[in-house]
């Protein structure tokens, strides 16, 4: 089924998916069919330490409208065994905008319009019911359904919950488990206490990702009201940061508050591109930094750098990226930065990736560059972002973790084995699926770059920059095949070459700001690249030729892990590659329009699945492309927004 508005034509499925995110690192999400396929769909999950300690308080509820000719359940449940709910709906329409909006047409002849959104900045999610028409004597009745749970797990029936509500002004307050953040309800109707549990609700999801799929949910009781002529509003929020403080408003005169506010500020943004990179920008301690992915990932260096450069400098939101940018300054060790902050608020950030300090260099440099940057960074904060490039630059040079040092012939080696450091980070028990130990290609392009940055604050590296450039052109130009080897000195040993055809190496021809190739043999790379690994949805990961080549990513999580980056599609990599190919045509006008055509039109149809207005993580490497992995990723967006704003502008 479809909507009627043709230019947001979305399929109501249990494959397509809303988000509606609080800035804070919590967030609502689900289905257009309102059936929940995913332990992580939910009205409201927080986080109790922005943007960490995140928990699913109130996963849904089950609403029923009672008329006196009948009553209908039609908000869709899925439970073990291939049950669904929802026969009472004779049809649903759904549509995006301004906020996730459904109709679901009765078999009672009435209509039920449902709308939520996501108050920024606010760790709530308000809720209104209405009727298209008047039906008289119409009552809706509704069942929370609440858990307390961490994100990433399942909740099952249990005595240790306490579903006992504390008044709270004319709000609710429901403290379900010790510990775990208080869930606030304020609502236009009334409630009668009655708990109860409702068993094994499956998510279709989990169960296709080879995990525990089926969770059992309490309700506390139920919510009535008379939807005869108004709406039925319901806010909920908690007591962690960013939470509402309910009972002092009315339900309506909150609503209307928060409907205002949240209006205007989606008004705000250029388009609806622009509007989907700002979910993944949140709040932590004082500064901010980026969602890698929702619904599972955190705040991850690497893609955080990456993501940056477009979705913070191709939009000139020069605030952001210098907020986050001198955030992450800060934690430089050794000439490293961390790749990954655990969800948990306590645990120790993982200094494990070779390439981060790298983009972090790429993307402060960009930032340094710009002129209008200059009103938003100060000299203390310049200082500091140059201190921490050349740190970096330095202490890759002296050689840190993980056999990371510059080499004799000026190359950046790195790698050990039973650790994966690059982007190609996948890992099934104690083996690393692409292991590139030695000179990866990419790693020497960004290591290029950052002399060059660095040289701008300490001469010697300038001279480094140069025997690197020759370095390279004289070690991984593979004339047989007319490409780049993926990595040299492979394994640490000397001459030993890495001849498989991956992405990677069109960050050296073109998809960086420096070329290390000159214009025959960069065409010649950008050529076989688009042949051998281009799809509509981005660039495979591995030529299908290779032995090791998967075309699907399914299964669980050992099959998926296997085939992460040996063939599936990654949507982030179409950057760096039209980049590449508009370079290699001379940059000219119709160079650039070509490329909108052919490479970027798939991509905006591509926001109208899996993650409504967003770019999924990754997708099957043969048609018909199924997106896979995260269905809302940052790097993915922000490559999309950089090739609009900045390359193809």
């Amino acid at each position: 089924m479809q909507t009627k508005d043709p230019a947001q034509a979305v399929v109501v499925d249990e494959t397509t998916e809303w988000l509606e995110a609080d800035g804070l690192g919590g967030f609502a999400s689900g289905t257009t069919s309102g059936v929940r396929t995913r332990r992580y769909h939910g009205l409201l999950l927080v986080a109790a330490t922005p943007p960490a300690d995140r928990r699913m308080l109130v996963q849904g509820f089950v609403a029923r409208l009672e008329t006196p000719a009948g009553a209908a359940e039609f908000w869709p449940q899925a439970y073990a065994g291939d049950w669904v709910t929802g026969k009472d709906v004779e049809r649903i329409e759904f549509t995006r905008e301004p906020w996730p909006t459904w109709r679901f047409f009765t078999r009672l002849g009435v209509c039920v319009a449902f709308e939520l959104f996501v108050p920024h900045g606010s760790a709530a999610v308000v809720l209104s019911f209405r009727l298209d028409r008047e039906a008289e004597g119409a009552r809706l009745v509704v069942r929370p359904l609440l858990s307390g749970r961490g994100f990433h797990d399942l909740q099952h029936e249990n005595g240790a919950i306490d579903l006992t509500p504390r008044e709270a002004g004319a709000a609710l307050c429901f403290m379900p488990y010790h510990g775990v953040p208080a869930i606030l309800s304020l609502a236009s109707g009334s409630y009668r206490h009655a708990p109860d549990w409702y068993r094994r609700f499956f998510y279709a999801e989990e169960a296709a990702r080879g995990l525990d799929a089926e969770e059992d949910l309490a309700s506390p009781g139920v919510l009535s009201f008379d939807i005869t002529r108004r709406e039925a509003l319901w806010v909920l929020s908690s007591d962690t940061p960013g939470g509402l403080e309910l009972g002092r408003e009315t339900a309506p005169e909150l609503v209307e508050r928060l409907r205002r506010a949240e209006l205007a500020r989606r008004a705000g943004f250029a388009g609806p591109l622009e509007r989907a990179a700002s979910a993944y920008v949140v709040a932590r301690g004082a500064g901010r930094t980026l969602i890698a992915g929702y619904p599972w990932f955190g705040d991850w260096g690497r893609d955080t750098f990456i993501a940056l450069r477009g979705i913070s400098l191709a939009r000139r939101d020069f605030e952001t990226a210098r907020s986050i940018l001198c955030e992450w300054a800060d934690l430089v060790s050794n000439g490293m930065l961390p790749n990954r902050c655990s969800d948990n608020a306590n645990d120790a950030v993982e200094y494990n990736s070779v390439d981060a300090s790298l983009w972090f260099v790429l993307t402060a440099a960009e930032l340094l560059a710009q002129p209008e940057a200059n009103a938003h960074v100060s000299s203390a904060e310049r200082r500091q972002l140059e201190d921490a490039i050349v740190e970096i630059v330095a202490g890759y040079a002296r050689g840190t973790r993980y056999g990371i040092r510059r080499d004799t012939d000026g190359l950046l080696a790195c790698g050990e084995p039973g650790v994966q450091l690059t982007w190609m980070d996948a890992k099934v028990g104690d083996q690393v699926v692409t292991p590139r130990i030695g000179k990866p290609v990419e790693i020497q392009a960004l290591w290029l770059h950052a002399l060059l940055a660095a040289s701008k604050h300490a001469t010697q590296f300038s001279d480094w920059a140069n025997a690197a450039k020759s370095a390279f052109e004289a070690r991984f130009w593979n004339e047989q095949r007319g490409m780049l080897f993926d990595v040299v000195d492979d394994n640490h040993v000397a001459g030993a070459l890495d001849s498989a055809c991956r992405p990677n190496q069109i960050f050296a021809a073109g998809g960086l700001p420096i070329t290390l190739l000159g214009a025959e043999q960069a065409r010649r790379v950008v050529d076989a690249v688009e042949s051998e690994l281009w799809t509509p949805l981005g660039l495979r990961s591995l030529e299908r030729s290779d032995p090791h080549y998967v075309a699907h990513y399914e299964g669980n999580a050992r099959q998926r892990d296997s085939a992460y980056h040996e063939g599936t599609v990654w949507p982030w990599l179409i950057g760096p590659f039209v980049e590449a190919w508009v370079k290699a045509r001379g940059g000219t006008r119709a160079a650039k329009s070509a490329a909108r055509a052919r490479f970027l039109a798939p991509l905006h149809e591509h926001l109208n699945h899996a993650g409504l207005g967003h770019v999924s993580e990754i997708a099957d490497a043969e048609a018909p492309y199924t997106p896979r992995g995260c269905p809302f990723q940052a790097w993915s967006v922000g490559e999309l927004l950089r090739l609009e704003r900045d390359v193809l502008a």
